[in-house]
């Protein structure tokens, strides 16, 4: 996946990946940073991308880490998954504040202490209202069932797939709008209420899954 991301985003510098955690668990071990991971099911993020996604030990949420090389630490931050960012899905440091933190360590010599952990760094975006990405990932799915917007070669922005799964309700309604005039009241509402029930149903599991989270401290 780190091979496939280096290519698709043309980087110019290296990247490795880390489906065992060594590298997390590692810095963690060493006081550096500490990441969390999701430990819950995988089939909601499958169910997004048509590549297997391959997380044998659940997949760590993002962080930022940076050394000098006799490992003090310029800066450093990491995603804690709450409600507030949708268990991590959003909240991240911009590149512009961590290089600005970064330029500021640089500053204060070799002599100076390890940076603390940025509890409060400007982020990139914040998350939209909760019930608008609960509509957005049912709609995503074609109110089948919720669908993640997980990163796939060749797809379009979060942002545009976003916007088009939110037009979704207009054609959802219509149809319902539809049904109601040729259809049995009775009928159309029974079917109506069933549908919610599956889609409540299926958030509430979906949430579980992504809420299983730890910290992955060494041992």
């Amino acid at each position: 996946m780190a091979d496939q991301a280096h290519d698709d985003w043309e980087l110019s510098f290296e990247s490795i990946g880390d489906p065992h955690q060594e590298i997390s668990r590692t810095c963690s071990e060493k006081g550096l940073l500490t990441l969390y991971a999701n430990v819950g099911s995988l089939s909601f993020l499958q169910s997004g991308v048509n590549w297997k996604i391959d997380h044998p030990k659940g997949f760590f949420q993002p962080g930022v880490l940076v050394l000098t090389k006799q490992y003090r630490v310029l800066y450093r931050w990491r995603s804690v998954p709450s409600g507030e960012n949708l268990n991590g899905t959003t909240m991240r440091p911009t590149a512009a504040h961590v290089w600005e933190q970064t330029r500021r360590s640089l500053e204060t010599g070799d002599s100076a202490v390890d940076a603390s952990l940025d509890d409060n760094p400007v982020v990139d975006q914040n998350p939209p209202p909760l019930f608008l990405f609960f509509a957005a990932i049912v709609a995503n799915g074609w109110f089948v069932k919720p669908k993640p917007f997980v990163y796939e070669p060749g797809m379009e922005p979060n942002s545009s797939r976003f916007q088009k799964a939110i037009s979704r309700w207009i054609l959802f309604f219509s149809v319902w709008i539809i049904a109601l005039s040729i259809l049995p009241t009775t009928w159309v509402g029974g079917a109506f209420g069933a549908w919610l029930v599956w889609a409540i149903f299926n958030l509430r599991s979906t949430m579980k899954q992504m809420g299983r989270q730890v910290e992955l401290k060494a041992h």
